[in-house]
């Protein structure tokens, strides 16, 4: 046998070993399944009802202190914008030559704010505030906004509880291909 024969018959033997072996454990061979807890470490969406949403509250007073810290430098001193997105204002401007999209007059949903600044802010160090600190920032742009008292405390059920401006003014997607009857039913069992 040729040494090029030879290390092709090789290749394959070893080939063959490693994916035997590699089936033999699951099906790809590498990993294991996440434990519950590690899912709850991840497991951290607030939907559009507040669904999710985590025990704690915060202060319009300490949010404006914390927004003041953390998020300022890119949203403006009072969410105006800068190097970040403009948070406030905008009301009335949607159907405009010029939109001007905020968390007050465009997000359809209270709720989603935190979820967005607990995910992201401040962007160079996202999850790093604490579920008190994210509460009392939302509550604290939401009142810029004029949606919030300035003496309001927020916590997951006055933050359902927020109705905001454009919340009824989204509309479903008409493509006929985003709603398929058939999958809508059986998914599973669709061709």
């Amino acid at each position: 046998m040729r040494t090029h024969e030879f290390c092709v018959a090789m290749f394959a033997a070893v080939a063959l070993t490693c994916a035997t072996s590699a089936e033999a454990q699951n099906p790809y061979g590498i990993g294991r399944p996440a434990t519950s807890s590690e899912i709850a470490g991840w497991n951290i969406d607030i939907d559009r009802e507040g669904h999710n949403l985590p025990p704690g509250s915060g202060s319009v007073s300490h949010g404006h202190e914390v927004f003041d810290q953390q998020c300022a430098a890119c949203h403006g001193a009072k969410g105006e914008g800068g190097v970040g997105e403009r948070l406030v204002g905008g009301q009335g401007t949607l159907a405009t030559a010029n939109p001007v999209r905020t968390v007050g007059s465009y997000w359809p949903y209270a709720p989603t704010l935190f979820d967005y600044i607990r995910r992201a802010m401040p962007q160079n160090a996202p999850q790093s505030l604490s579920n008190e600190d994210v509460y009392a920032v939302s509550a604290y742009i939401l009142n810029l906004n004029g949606l919030l008292p300035a003496d309001a405390v927020l916590d997951a059920k006055t933050l359902s509880a927020i109705k905001m401006p454009n919340r009824n003014m989204f509309v479903g997607d008409p493509r006929p291909d985003v709603k398929n009857p058939e999958c809508m039913k059986d998914c599973a069992g669709s061709k």
